[in-house]
């Protein structure tokens, strides 16, 4: 055991090399438990031989066992870069490019790599036209399928479709009521406040309900249905990539557009602007309980000046962004579900760019329709 402990020892030697070089030397286990009993020793050691000649070459073959530890005491005597003259085991060098990753001065001497924004500019522009290719392709698929379905109407897959219709417009009632009302409220709320300062009080119905029926209602619906039932379809295309059943329906013949995608188009479709509706009930709902409670605003005054005040268009505007607004949540949703690679970290990585760009489309679509429908609805 005593001969084992001293074989180990971590060691130096060096001797004469060709045209005046030292070539160093270094043998036995340069980890941490071996150096402890010996560190400031290897360490004045490694301190006299640098600073008796400059022209070093080392010789790490010999280390039988290395760790962090080692390395940097290594590291500390080549002045924090490596030697230029080293022969090392090949697992030794992930030691030693760990080292030199952080190393600040390392760091400091790379050079500014000039074209590399514009590497990144362009791989970026380059994802973003795979992306349109790719949703161009499945827009395609999807408007031939529904050519089919309409000329043969008994093919069509209705039991899917009045599942997702179930789950992305049904199962959603709860949530879009309740911040629906919420923001009714607070909407409410915070206008009375500034109505009141000029004597405006019955303009409070107008306020609620051109914002809402016109802007809040579909907006917030969808961005709900986004998180919600959005996340929910980029998961389960995801959780089929990854056990390999989009791989299944494919040997089987079985079409995945018609079969998966069509459904939850068609499903977000229907349900979201029925789901908007019934946002813009329950938010005018809440406004009229504010408004009653702040500015003494009857519940019938409220609904007879509501359709006075709003105009219809405002109403078909609103059911239009939803049926708008579902379809483009749902095409994104199967997008990105249909590019996950078959692993978990793909699938946490697309569900969550699902979402994200499923919210940002809204609104960007919405500023569309505000911009393209400024003059419709607006003329009291």
């Amino acid at each position: 055991m005593r001969g084992s402990v001293v074989a180990n020892r971590p060691a130096l030697s060096s001797a004469q090399a060709a045209a005046g070089a030292t070539l160093v030397h270094a043998r036995g286990c340069w980890n941490l438990q071996s150096l402890m009993p010996h560190v400031e020793e290897l360490r004045t050691e490694l301190d006299q031989l640098r600073a008796a000649t400059q022209d070093l070459r080392w010789d790490l073959t010999g280390v039988e066992v290395m760790d962090l530890a080692g390395a940097a005491m290594f590291w500390r005597a080549w002045g924090r870069t490596r030697a230029p003259s080293l022969v090392m085991r090949p697992e030794h060098e992930a030691l030693f490019r760990r080292l030199r990753s952080e190393s600040p001065r390392a760091k400091l001497a790379e050079p500014f790599d000039f074209p590399r924004p514009f590497v990144l500019v362009g791989t970026a522009a380059l994802r973003m036209l795979a992306h349109a290719r790719d949703l161009v392709a499945l827009v395609g698929f999807l408007v031939l399928d529904t050519a089919r379905v309409v000329a043969h109407p008994r093919r069509a897959p209705w039991r899917e479709i009045s599942a997702n219709i179930y789950r992305s417009g049904a199962q959603a009632l709860g949530i879009t009521a309740l911040v629906g009302f919420l923001i009714g409220v607070v909407l409410s709320y915070l206008s009375s406040t500034q109505l009141k300062l000029f004597g405006a009080d019955l303009f409070i119905v107008n306020i609620l309900g051109v914002s809402i029926t016109r802007e809040l209602g579909p907006v917030l619906a969808a961005i709900l249905v986004a998180g919600r039932s959005g996340s929910s379809m980029t998961a389960q295309l995801g959780v089929m990539r990854v056990t390999q059943e989009l791989d299944a329906m494919s040997v089987l013949g079985i079409p995945q557009t018609s079969r998966l995608i069509l459904p939850k188009v068609i499903g977000l479709a229907v349900s979201l602007p029925l789901l908007v509706l019934w946002t813009n009930a329950i938010a005018l709902l809440g406004g009229m309980v504010a408004a009653n409670a702040e500015l003494g605003i009857s519940f019938l005054y409220f609904f007879e000046s509501l359709p006075a005040a709003v105009p219809i268009a405002n109403l078909w505007l609103g059911i239009g962004k939803g049926v708008v607004f579902g379809m483009l949540i749902a095409l994104l949703a199967c997008h990105y579900g249909l590019r996950i690679r078959p692993n978990t970290e793909s699938l946490g990585a697309g569900t969550t760019s699902s979402v994200v760009t499923a919210i940002t489309i809204v609104i960007l679509v919405d500023a569309v329709f505000a911009v393209l429908f400024r003059d419709i609805g607006l003329g009291f």
